[in-house]
């Protein structure tokens, strides 16, 4: 029984749960592919930890130790601030360029300074682990040769759904196209 209400931020029309957000304003930025259930599991379990601290937190400030409740109270901010970043990670693109948006660091290119966007077969890292596997990659390469990578098929995001790293990968490439030339 479909429930019209959960499905605000999704297409009414579809009819599979892993299609494509719909955009409207290109002004802002997109991510244009859903997180990944890896992503969000770990999230999910990271924000779960952050309860049991922040419960561990009050009973020690019942007990009357503030000065242990304020630690506490800090390791689970901490946690919570990484679960929600952790959610951000990923490619975000606009009709300003792309951004890659890393755990501690996020970088913008503008669109005008890439010469193509493109998939390309290389070792990528799996989970975003030192581990290495044969894999697919998005890519974008700038004017002065340099090549940054945005998305693989083994990230927390794409890791057994490669009809989603494809879509994902030709959402970015169309509008690297588009804004490339405009």
């Amino acid at each position: 029984m479909p429930l019209p209400f959960l499905t605000a931020d999704r297409a009414f029309d579809a009819t599979s749960d892993d299609v494509a957000l719909p955009f409207d304003d290109h002004d802002r930025w997109r991510r244009p592919y859903r997180p990944g259930p890896w992503r969000v599991g770990a999230s999910a379990l990271l924000l779960l930890l952050a309860s049991f601290v922040l419960l561990a937190t009050m009973i020690i400030a019942f007990a009357g130790a503030v000065s242990g409740a304020a630690v506490c109270l800090g390791i689970s901010l901490v946690m919570i601030a990484a679960a929600l970043r952790l959610l951000r990670v990923g490619a975000w693109v606009s009709q300003h360029g792309v951004r890659r948006v890393g755990l501690l660091m996020t970088r913008t290119v503008p669109w005008s300074q890439g010469v193509e966007v493109r998939t390309v077969q290389q070792p990528v890292r799996w989970l975003g682990l030192p581990r290495t596997v044969q894999g697919q990659a998005l890519l974008l390469v700038l004017g002065d040769g340099e090549k940054r990578l945005l998305l693989t098929d083994h990230n927390a995001d794409f890791l057994s759904r490669s009809e989603a790293f494809d879509r994902a990968a030709d959402s970015v490439e169309a509008w690297g196209d588009e804004y490339r030339r405009g």
